[in-house]
C-alpha cells in the first residue's frame, strides 16, 4: 500500500494536496483497495459551495457505495471529468487521479489533518 508524502490525509481516507488557496482532493490507495473495483464516480458541480464535512462525491464499486467528504469549506473550482467515463482510474493511480478541487474559504480548516507518517499509523491502528 502506497502513502505519498507531502499530502494531508483525513480519517475518511481522502488525500489533500494544497496549492495556494486550492485544496485538491482524491482518495488514498488504502481507500481504493478497500472499495475494490470502482465502477462509477458521481462528480460534483463546479461552483458548488460546500462546507467542511459535507458529502461531495459518491463512489460506487462492485462491493459498496461510499461518500467522499469535503475536507474544507469553499467552492468547487474543478472536477475530474475523466472519472465519469473512466472511474477505474481511481484504482489504477489513486494519487495521480484527483476527484475535485476546492477554492478554500478558510485554510485553517486544514489544521489537524494527518501527514503521511501519521496516516500510516492511523491505518495500522485501525487494523488491530
Amino acid at each position: 500500500m502506497e502513502i505519498k508524502t507531502g499530502l494531508k490525509y483525513t480519517e475518511s481516507h481522502e488525500w489533500i494536496k494544497v496549492e495556494d488557496s486550492i485544496a485538491i482532493v482524491g482518495i488514498t490507495d488504502y481507500a481504493q483497495d478497500a472499495l475494490g473495483d470502482i465502477v462509477f464516480v458521481e462528480v460534483p458541480e463546479v461552483e458548488r459551495k460546500v462546507s467542511k464535512g459535507a458529502e461531495v462525491v459518491n463512489i460506487e464499486s462492485v462491493k459498496v457505495a461510499e461518500a467522499v467528504y469535503a475536507p474544507v469549506s469553499g467552492t468547487i473550482c474543478e472536477i475530474n471529468e475523466q472519472l465519469e467515463d473512466e472511474p477505474e482510474l481511481l484504482n489504477e493511480a489513486p494519487y495521480d487521479t484527483f476527484i475535485y478541487s476546492i477554492e478554500m474559504t478558510d485554510p485553517s480548516e486544514l489544521n489537524g489533518f494527518m501527514d503521511a507518517a501519521e496516516y500510516e499509523e492511523f491505518i495500522n491502528n485501525s487494523k488491530e
